[in-house]
């Protein structure tokens, strides 16, 4: 299947589990939406996760570690404690894979 991210409806993230929009026994991908000083709070990832930055910049941390991250570039980590924030707005694809 073809996703287009950038177009497609997004749900702020108190509904973030409607933005799944592919999952199987292995990982999970949503689209996420952060609007100009928007951001996800500091949350316990058990899973591996990528983000995929479409559209503006953000800021991840990973265990307190600070990354920048502009259009076109990936973001991937074991699992850590992790959150993002977002000066300009933003548009993101992000990848929880499954750990055995």
């Amino acid at each position: 299947m073809v996703y287009d991210v950038l177009n497609m409806s997004v749900e702020e993230y108190e509904s973030r589990g409607k933005n799944v929009f592919f999952q199987n026994d292995l990982f999970k991908v949503r689209a996420i939406n952060l609007k100009a000083g928007g951001g996800i709070p500091e949350c316990h990832m058990d899973s591996y996760v990528m983000f995929y930055v479409a559209k503006g910049e953000v800021v991840i941390k990973k265990n307190g570690e600070a990354f920048n991250l502009k259009e076109n570039q990936l973001f991937i980590t074991e699992p850590a404690v992790l959150s993002m924030q977002s000066a300009s707005g933003s548009r993101l694809m992000g990848v929880q894979i499954k750990t055995r």
